[in-house]
């Protein structure tokens, strides 16, 4: 059976009604409830409009059968130069998060390692999506490549399928507007890393957000009338700077604030955190997994050259956030 992640979650935004959502991780047999299934396939980091073209392709190919998402842990990418660190956009809680709000049946999450970096094309489809997964059919982009060496294409994966009894239906590239590039995970990330969170999330169709648990920190915030919840992001791209944010707790709640990502130039230049302040919220968050989410880039990260001089700024950016939040129209996965 799967490992257990099977809740019935309302796909904000999709006008689809709630479905359960079975997840089965790495090497866990594909359960009763996503037998058959016709699946997306990819690495969907980011979960952007065109990974979600191929998301409902999947959902209007299966029909009454089930329909699924298969991806990969790790990301091919990590597993091939592990030494590189990868600014990742989506991590694996976060994709489950995006996915069960699509109307999807399931998702299936397979190892990334040796064994299936180096099986053939043919073994990939007939060995390992029919005969392993029991898939009953795929859908993929137009730029999906697998097997050893990438060896399969498109077009090879199409033949391979209806020799092995599968659909496969191959997506083609979708652009945010007609002569625009394809919208792609490189461009979000390149967006980020300017601050132009606007252009991210227009790519992305809702709100991009990091997912983490509270660290302790200095507590210098309560100082400065400003406590704030500290976040480490793994090999985050993000652009240092000042954030209008809302908050998802572990308990549902959602909450407005104002955010900082970086080092901290004023008081130590430390490691890059990401400091979030809840407006109007009193409460211990150490140790809780949250999940942020970006609205507006407010300014760059700035040395001051005294803390009443940070703290009158700090008022500015609140206020600021406050304002962003509330004229903020662009749809959340958070609920």
């Amino acid at each position: 059976m799967p490992s257990g992640d099977e809740n019935a979650v309302p796909p904000a935004g999709t006008g689809l009604p709630p479905k359960r959502f079975t997840v089965c991780r790495e090497d866990d047999p594909v359960p009763p409830a996503l037998a058959g299934a016709v699946a997306a396939l990819g690495n969907f980091d980011g979960v952007h409009r065109g990974h979600r073209t191929l998301i409902a392709t999947a959902r209007e190919e299966a029909g009454s059968r089930p329909a699924a998402v298969l991806t990969f842990e790790p990301h091919p990418r990590a597993f091939f130069a592990p030494d590189q660190p990868m600014f990742r956009l989506t991590g694996p809680r976060a994709k489950e998060i995006v996915f069960a709000r699509l109307g999807l049946d399931g998702l299936i999450v397979r190892r990334f390692d040796a064994r299936l970096a180096g099986t053939g094309a043919r073994d990939f489809v007939e060995g390992w999506l029919r005969d392993e997964l029991g898939l009953s059919g795929v859908v993929i982009g137009h730029d999906f490549h697998f097997g050893r060496g990438r060896e399969g294409s498109p077009g090879i994966l199409a033949e391979l399928c209806a020799e092995a009894g599968l659909s496969c239906r191959i997506v083609p590239a979708v652009s945010a507007e007609p002569g625009d590039a394809p919208i792609s995970s490189s461009a979000i990330r390149a967006a980020l890393a300017a601050g132009d969170v606007a252009r991210a999330n227009d790519l992305l169709g809702y709100r991009w957000f990091v997912l983490a648990p509270v660290r302790h920190g200095d507590k210098r915030g309560r100082t400065l009338g400003y406590p704030t919840a500290n976040l480490a992001l793994d090999a985050c791209g993000l652009a240092h700077g000042i954030y209008a944010v809302r908050v998802r707790l572990a308990d549902g709640s959602l909450h407005d604030g104002v955010a900082s990502y970086g080092r901290r130039p004023t008081f130590d230049d430390g490691a890059p955190l990401l400091e979030v302040h809840l407006f109007d919220f009193k409460g211990d968050l150490y140790g809780q997994e949250v999940a942020v989410e970006l609205l507006a880039y407010l300014r760059g990260e700035e040395r001051f050259s005294s803390a009443e001089a940070l703290i009158a700024q700090m008022d500015v950016d609140s206020a600021r956030a406050r304002a962003a939040i509330q004229t903020d129209r662009v749809p959340s996965m958070l609920g």
